[in-house]
Formats: structure tokens, sequence, C-alpha cells
């Protein structure tokens, strides 16, 4: 099988000749230093420039770490579509939010709408288009921060989740403008030829929200992006990744219609794999192990996700700038050596 059919393959649960090896993109980053510089293509231009964003996703698959292409390279483009000021970083550091919009949830209608086609949206689907064109046998990963994770970019964060709790009509009102932005660049990502969207939601995490505001707000309204996203493709693959424990939540994770689910290092995959049946496990290869461990202990702990059930391996969350393409390229290799069936 090729890239592109394992990958769609394993994310339908059908049996496919191996498991994927795959780095989704967006807040799940996998470029770092070492494949910048084999490139020769850097952040933060790679942040502005089409050509750069699409050939540093090429590089990723082109250099043996990763089955797939994934873009954007962070998780501040939605936010920073919204008004939230944003410092694109350097060559070691992603781009982050410095400046929020609103001070209260009562001023979200004060906030600009999401425009897909605009600033460093619309870069992220000239990449898109650039890839799709060049190699349409690689699976194509575009990405969305989650509507909890944007919500909390535009306030400070614990102004935001006090409002959750104290103004919920608010609270509501705010996290459904966020998430209509958000289908509406979710859908153009799709039309400029992404084979799969990955919605990551590290701010979401029950451990912050517990099981009550985790269900009306995660949820709900990742739901509410899962099915605004399936009104152009009702059967696009999505996959959710959320921060975080998640043992207290899984009651409440069950209820979200993603194809794919993908945890920390500190979740259990073959836990999760029991309280979640009939949905496809991602992961979870320690990202602190890929960048500081070995070789050695790379191919040990992508074993162990392998033996507990994991139907595509993937690093646990965003890579270290500083990890090393042996180390990435270790996982990937033993993947594919030892022929584990998804």
């Amino acid at each position: 099988m090729d890239s592109k059919d394992r990958l769609l393959s394993a994310l339908q649960g059908e049996t496919t000749d191996r498991s994927p090896c795959i780095c989704p993109g967006g807040m799940m980053n996998m470029v770092v230093t070492a494949l910048m510089e084999k490139a020769n293509i850097h952040w933060p231009e790679a942040h502005t420039d089409p050509i750069k964003m699409a050939g540093l996703a090429k590089a990723v698959y082109d250099y043996g770490c990763f089955e797939n292409y994934g873009v954007p390279f962070c998780m501040t483009i939605e936010a920073e579509q919204m008004g939230a000021v944003v410092d694109l970083g350097s060559a070691v550091y992603e781009p982050h939010v410095t400046g929020y919009v609103i001070d209260n949830l009562s001023e979200w209608n004060q906030l600009p709408h999401l425009d897909p086609y605009g600033k460093r949206a619309k870069v992220v689907l000239d990449a898109i288009k650039i890839l799709k064109k060049d190699n349409n046998r690689v699976p194509i990963i575009g990405n969305l921060s989650g509507p909890v994770s944007v919500a909390a970019s535009l306030i400070e964060p614990v102004d935001y989740y006090k409002g959750l709790r104290r103004h919920r009509e608010d609270a509501h009102a705010f996290m459904n403008f966020v998430t209509e932005g958000l289908i509406s660049f979710g859908k153009a990502q799709i039309e400029a030829g992404a084979d799969v969207i990955t919605i990551s939601d590290p701010s979401g995490t029950g451990e912050i929200l517990g099981p009550r505001l985790f269900d009306e707000y995660v949820v709900t309204y990742v739901n509410q992006l899962i099915d605004g996203l399936r009104e152009i493709n009702p059967d696009l693959p999505i996959i959710v990744h959320i921060c975080g424990q998640m043992h207290k939540v899984y009651e409440e994770l069950n209820k979200i219609r993603a194809d794919a689910h993908s945890f920390d290092s500190i979740v259990s995959i073959k836990e999760s794999k029991k309280v979640m049946p009939g949905k496809i496990m991602i992961g979870n290869v320690s990202t602190y192990a890929l960048e500081l461990a070995d070789a050695d202990r790379i191919r040990v702990l992508t074993q162990k996700v392998m033996d507990d059930g994991s139907d595509i391996i993937a690093p646990a969350c965003g890579l270290g700038t500083k990890s090393s393409l042996e180390n990435i390229q270790a996982m990937l290799h033993f993947v594919q050596e030892s022929g584990h069936k998804a």
C-alpha cells in the first residue's frame, strides 16, 4: 500500500499491510531544526511563504521522518485571524500569541470574523494546493486549533475559564462564533486538497475543565466543528488530539464524533482502547524521549505502543525542535521493518 491508502484505510478501521507512522502538523508540529538545515528552509519564513511551507512539509516525508504532509506548523493562525497579536518566533520557537483581543466574554461580538482566505490562512491553503499538485500519493493532513484553544488565545485564559462557569450565555455565544470561524477555515483546507483534518485542542483538557465543563464546551463545540466540516465531505477522516490525562473524561470523549483520537504519552493506549471501543487510537511515543533519549530507546517505546494496540503510530505531541533526525527516523524505520498490522 502507498502512504495515502494506508493512512486512509487505517482511519476507517480497515486492515492494512502495516501501521502508518505519521505526525499531523499544527500543534502536533513535526519540523525540527535539523530538518530545516537539511532542506535549507527555515522558520519563521516558512510560516508566511506557501512555497517554503510546502517545501518544509515535503521534506518531512522526503527525509524519512513521517509518512504524511502536514500544515501549518503552529496553532496561532486562527487566533491571529480573529485579532490576536502573534510573534512568529524563530528557527527554534514556534509562533505564539503575545496579545489578547478582549477583556471579558461579553465582548466576543467585537471580534473580527475569521477570514479563511486572508493573511496566513491563505498561506496554508496555497501550501496544500502545492503539495496536492506535487504528489497525490502522500496524505495531506490539514490542521485546525480546537475551539477551546482558540477561544483561550483571544482572552486571558484565567478569565476565560472562569467565564465558562460564571457567564454561560456569553461563553456559549463566544464558542459558537469561534467554532463557525474554524468551520470556514477547515472547509477551505478540504477544498484546497487536504485528505484528513486534525483538530488539536490542548486547552480543552479534562484536567482543567473536569467532566461537566468538558462535556458542555469541548464535546459540544468539537462536534459542531466536525459536523460542519462533514457538510463538505461526509466521509472526511477527522483526528482529534486533546492533551492531559483522560481517565476522568472517557465517557464524555466517547461522544466526540471523530474517527480517531490522539493522546499524550501519559495516557494508556491499552486502557483507552478498552473504554473507547471502535475508536482508532493514534500515538503515543513520548516527545520527551524523542528529544532527549537515543534511537534504541525510541525503538523500545515504539514497540510498546504497538503492543498496547495503537492503530497509527505517532509522537504523543508536537516535537521539540531540538529533537534529532536519527530518533525520529528510528521510529519510522522500526514501524516499517516490524510489519505490524493496523
